[in-house]
């Protein structure tokens, strides 16, 4: 049950509560004010007539609608009222009549008072107190509906403020437009935890520049040597094609090796893109040669105008897709052309070359590399494999 409903459920119980008691409270009271009211008026007939008939003094009991009185061994006296001990008693046959039986110096004397049209008022109190139980207990859970939502605005401002926070870590002051309460003291463990996820980041962050450095190290000098070897068995004839091819391959892992390095850490920096205006052209030129470096010529480029990108991230993702598209079919010319922020990368290959499995797949299910999804991803552009030699790149503005 969310907050402010429990809030208000606690408001509506309270309300019933207190509106019953208070219900319970002025019930008793009446009735036992209306019981005092007609004891002490029977009690003051009785004495009052006593005291006339003792001093033998002119005295008629009343008989009236209201208050009738009896001598106890009168033959009008009910016989009902004849044998009731001294005392206040309820009239079983009668709702909302009173008998006082008193033992005077006079004799016993015998009061009843009719209270049927109080009993009546009480009654129509009695469905007061019910309305009012109601109504007050309709209200206590309106009022306490809005109270809730009154009192937790400023939680409602706490979490739009944790909402509004960015992906990559930064630290925060939510504490500082909090109160100095609970609330407060939340905001504060956020601030905190804000913190210690910056603290991780930049440790990560360096490590990955150590981790950088220290790859990229080994993997120039392989790549150095393997260039050296091949232009040494290129300036002689005499060696054997199969070693030469080899050495080829060795050379394209490592140059992939580093482009894949490149990638991840591409992917693992958290700081902000910095895109920057640069010619369409030239920015596929520049990619072509970092796919394909002497074998530039084997793809064609059609693009015209300019783009606002991230430039490392933006070379680092389509020089990678040139490079899965040149795998097929390596003579074959790769086809690149820019229209409406639409990048299209096409190699029409013979019917020999065509890979089996052509169908359409998106790039974040295996077609391409996990890194160069991760990276789109990171660059907000939609990646879609229609083909192994047929990629579908959506930038955006």
């Amino acid at each position: 049950m969310p907050l402010r409903r429990r809030v208000a459920l606690a408001f509506t119980l309270l309300g019933f509560l207190l509106s019953l008691v208070f219900s319970a409270a002025v019930i008793r009271i009446t009735g036992d004010y209306g019981d005092t009211l007609a004891a002490e008026i029977l009690q003051s007939q009785a004495e009052d007539y006593s005291l006339r008939l003792t001093n033998h003094l002119t005295a008629e009991l009343p008989q009236t609608h209201r208050l009738s009185g009896y001598l106890a061994n009168a033959a009008r006296t009910p016989p009902k009222y004849r044998a009731l001990p001294p005392g206040i008693h309820e009239d079983a046959s009668d709702n909302g009549t009173t008998v006082g039986v008193f033992d005077t110096s006079a004799g016993r004397l015998i009061f009843v008072i009719d209270l049927s049209d109080i009993e009546e008022l009480e009654e129509l109190l009695n469905l007061f107190l019910a309305g009012m139980v109601v109504l007050g207990t309709a209200l206590a859970g309106g009022l306490g509906w809005w109270f809730a939502g009154f009192a937790l605005r400023p939680v409602q401002r706490l979490v739009d403020d944790v909402d509004a926070l960015p992906v990559q870590p930064r630290r925060s002051r939510l504490a500082a437009h909090t109160s100095k309460d609970e609330l407060g003291r939340l905001a504060h463990a956020i601030d905190a935890y804000q913190a210690r996820l910056v603290d991780a980041d930049t440790h990560e962050q360096a490590f990955f520049a150590d981790a950088s450095h220290e790859l990229r190290t080994p993997l120039s000098v392989v790549q150095g040597v393997t260039e050296v070897m091949l232009d040494a068995l290129n300036d002689d004839r005499g060696n054997d094609p199969a070693h030469v091819s080899r050495l080829r391959r060795l050379e394209r892992g490592v140059r992939d090796m580093g482009h894949l390095i490149e990638a991840l850490l591409g992917v693992a920096r958290r700081s902000e893109l910095q895109p920057e205006a640069m010619d369409a052209l030239t920015f596929l030129k520049e990619a072509a040669h970092i796919a394909l470096h002497d074998k530039q010529s084997r793809i064609a480029i059609e693009a015209s105008g300019s783009l606002q990108l991230p430039r490392r991230e933006a070379l680092l993702l389509v020089s990678g897709l040139l490079r899965k598209v040149a795998q097929q079919s390596p003579d074959a010319v790769i086809h690149v052309s820019l229209s409406d922020h639409e990048l299209l990368i096409d190699k029409q290959l013979d019917a020999a070359s065509i890979n089996d499995d052509t169908s359409t797949a998106r790039s974040d299910i295996g077609r391409g590399s996990a890194l160069l999804d991760r990276l789109a991803q990171r660059l907000g552009w939609q990646v879609k494999f229609e083909s192994a030699t047929r990629i579908r790149i959506r930038l955006h503005d």
